[in-house]
């Protein structure tokens, strides 16, 4: 008896023992556990951003170029970004061949129309004074013809009556010559005024090109330090870019008192950024600087990053403070809060992984690994919180992704048959 009650008991150690050995895990294919905490989790949004000056004075290439039918040029030189300029300093010269052929070929017309205006007036004078001669003439007549008539009364009557004609004939020629002296003064006056507003247009144009000419050189406003312009595709306006007539900005002269990080959110993450929000702004140059912030601007409309299909939506922050060493374009790190929880349960967010529509945990079970439904909220970039499923001080495991453990899970204490 004391033989078999031994043998049976050496059965169960062996039973045991080969049960322990079939059912042991694999120590590789569990990383770490994880236990539910409880407390406060606070919900960001990282982002890399741009400093700006939420102010800066445009400095502009020549306003009349479309005036003067010219609707782009090149710059040729440019003064270093950075550069600290003063006021009436020197900042880009841009290319001046166009509008340099214009005041020549404006200069050419201005002689030809001089000369024209000249001629028409001198053409104008001599004819006038030919007309006014002829008039000085026919009055004399007229005078004559009045004499001859009045010494006819001694005459006889058909001499007297040729004498009365005669000197009618005059008075009527002369008064006919006087209408039409008036109407070639009118002529004469409307064909010069014709002549000399060609001639004031092509010299409106020549002076006109000439200033335009001089401020092809362009020079700083104001007192600043400069930053080129960035055109529409996000390059920066530099030596060899072409400046437009509907695009004429060259550089600015920003306001380093007050600055602001343009950023870009994700379409995932925009419904949880709102004005007024709290951001942390770091500044990648300066590492142990770290300033305050608010958002000022979102975006109502998304853009798509070049070369992806990612949808992101343009942030402004303004900086609370200042400090000597913000610059523009220097990069920032902008973390938003977007959220904070009190009083909740959350767990690493490496911990919950997601089963279809379904999210869940692994925790240890007889013979394998339990999976465990649950249900989640908001979670920031190290932790998910846990609104249903676990409780405080819970211990859940963290599997390596794709890893299959055992046959058999079990999925809300129901058992079910793995894939």
């Amino acid at each position: 008896m004391p033989n078999r009650k031994i043998l049976w008991i050496s059965a169960g150690i062996l039973v045991i023992v080969a049960l322990y050995f079939f059912f042991q895990k694999d120590p590789d294919s569990i990383q770490a556990t994880a236990t539910v905490q409880q407390g406060k989790l606070d919900i960001s949004v990282k982002t890399t951003g741009e400093l700006q000056a939420k102010e800066s004075e445009k400095i502009m290439g020549p306003a009349g170029m479309r005036k003067a039918n010219i609707w782009q040029t090149n710059i040729t030189d440019m003064v270093a970004e950075g550069t600290i300029v003063d006021s009436g300093n020197y900042i880009a010269t841009l290319d001046r061949t166009e509008v340099a052929d214009k005041v020549k070929n404006y200069a050419s017309e201005l002689d030809q129309a001089q000369s024209q205006y000249i001629a028409q007036k001198l053409d104008t004078s001599l004819t006038l004074r030919e007309a006014r001669n002829n008039l000085i003439n026919l009055k004399y007549g007229m005078e004559e013809k009045k004499l001859i008539y009045g010494q006819s009364i001694y005459e006889a009557p058909t001499v007297q009556r040729q004498a009365q004609i005669d000197m009618e004939k005059a008075d009527r020629e002369y008064l006919q010559s006087v209408e039409n002296y008036k109407l070639r003064v009118e002529q004469a006056e409307a064909k010069t005024n014709e002549v000399f507003a060609s001639y004031s247009q092509i010299k409106n144009n020549y002076e006109f090109t000439q200033k335009l000419l001089g401020e092809f050189t362009i020079n700083a406003p104001k007192r600043g330090m400069v930053i080129y312009h960035r055109d529409w595709d996000g390059k920066k306006i530099q030596v060899g870019s072409r400046v437009s007539t509907w695009n004429p900005i060259v550089a600015t002269l920003p306001n380093l008192s007050t600055m602001v990080s343009v950023t870009y959110v994700n379409e995932v993450d925009i419904s949880k950024v709102k004005i007024g929000q709290s951001v942390r702004i770091g500044i990648d140059a300066f590492a142990d600087h770290q300033f305050e912030g608010k958002i000022t601007a979102v975006a109502n409309v998304g853009e798509q990053m070049p070369n992806t299909d990612a949808k992101v939506f343009e942030v402004t922050i303004e900086l609370l403070e200042s400090d000597s060493i913000l610059r523009p374009a220097m990069t920032t790190s902008n973390e938003i809060d977007v959220a904070s929880f009190t009083n909740v349960l959350y767990l690493p967010i490496e911990a919950v992984y997601s089963i279809g529509d379904m999210k869940a945990v692994y925790q240890d079970g007889i013979g394998g690994l339990k999976l465990k439904e649950v249900k989640t909220g908001e979670s920031n970039d190290n932790y998910i919180i846990i609104v249903e499923g676990l409780t405080v001080n819970e211990e859940v495991l963290i599997v390596p992704s794709g890893e299959i453990v055992s046959d058999t899970i079990y999925l809300n204490v129901k058992e079910v048959s793995s894939n």
